[in-house]
């Protein structure tokens, strides 16, 4: 286990954000996020939005927010401010009380800075004694739009609009590991992760749902959607180490370190520091 030693890379990046460059984005008087100061003069140009040093407002009636945005970030894309544009329908969250405000493309929650909601399944294999003895790894395929090549949990993804978490993770697990529903229903509810951080789209604001799914010896996971270039079984300190590095996904990472400590897979001094400084990322801690 020698591998997995301070500092873990995931712990700095997973908070790195600067708070100082971004204004308030509420939806009517509900705050949902955060936008870049330097996109304020952009979004000046739109009439939905009253926009002001301190705060951008989407001031439109709730029943028209839907229409309102679409268009709105349809000319966001024109102009190279969204990126990454998936087609896919995401819940606007109000965070205080999980309220759904709206129903916007996936790609804009980053330029927001809005809460969005992801689930990763920890795959695993246990030995003998019932404990996890090997780690199923994911490499994203290198034409991914994001961290493309880099290593990931078994399963990941997000929730979009009108399912549930679980409903989320059994649908990526065919899509990503080609799992059927019968062979996901292993799958037990671990911890609520909570990163925010800066990244080129603006802030991943994401409370990830983790999960872990013990596979039967001799199961092997075969992607389905293209996203997914390789699956590597790897021993437990191999992935915890890897899980260490930046050569796997910060959300990937905060995912398998977290596993480590609930399945208590860590030297006691390694454990006992890891678990104070991850303190910061359990919603429910």
């Amino acid at each position: 286990m020698s591998g997995l030693q301070p500092p873990w890379h995931c712990l700095s990046a997973g908070r790195a954000h600067d708070e100082a460059a971004r204004v308030a984005f509420f939806v009517g008087r509900a705050e949902v996020g955060s936008v870049a100061r330097r996109h304020l003069a952009v979004l000046a140009d739109f009439d939905a939005l009253e926009v002001k040093d301190e705060a951008v407002r989407l001031i439109v009636p709730a029943k028209q927010r839907d229409e309102v945005l679409a268009e709105l970030h349809l000319q966001l894309r024109e102009r190279g401010l969204l990126v990454g544009w998936r087609d896919e329908i995401f819940p606007l969250i109000e965070p205080a009380s999980g309220a759904v405000l709206a129903r916007m493309e996936r790609a804009a929650a980053r330029f927001w800075g809005t809460l969005t909601l992801g689930v990763h399944a920890t795959g695993y294999v246990a030995g003998d004694d019932g404990r996890p003895q090997q780690l199923w790894i994911a490499q994203r395929s290198s034409t991914k739009s994001t961290d493309p090549g880099l290593f990931d949990n078994l399963v990941g993804g997000g929730v979009p609009y009108g399912q549930t978490p679980d409903d989320a993770l059994v649908r990526e697990g065919w899509e990503e590991a080609g799992l059927t529903p019968a062979q996901m229903r292993p799958m037990q509810p671990g911890r609520l992760v909570w990163l925010q951080r800066d990244i080129p789209e603006g802030l991943q604001n994401e409370l990830l749902s983790s999960y872990d799914l013990a596979l039967p010896d001799g199961v092997t996971p075969c992607n389905q959607d293209g996203e997914v270039a390789a699956f590597h079984l790897l021993p437990v300190a191999d992935a915890l180490a890897l899980a260490a590095t930046d050569r796997m996904t910060v959300d990937a990472a905060l995912v398998t370190l977290d596993f480590a400590l609930r399945h208590d897979l860590l030297p006691a001094e390694v454990h006992s520091r890891l678990e104070a400084q991850m303190q910061a990322f359990w919603l429910d801690a």
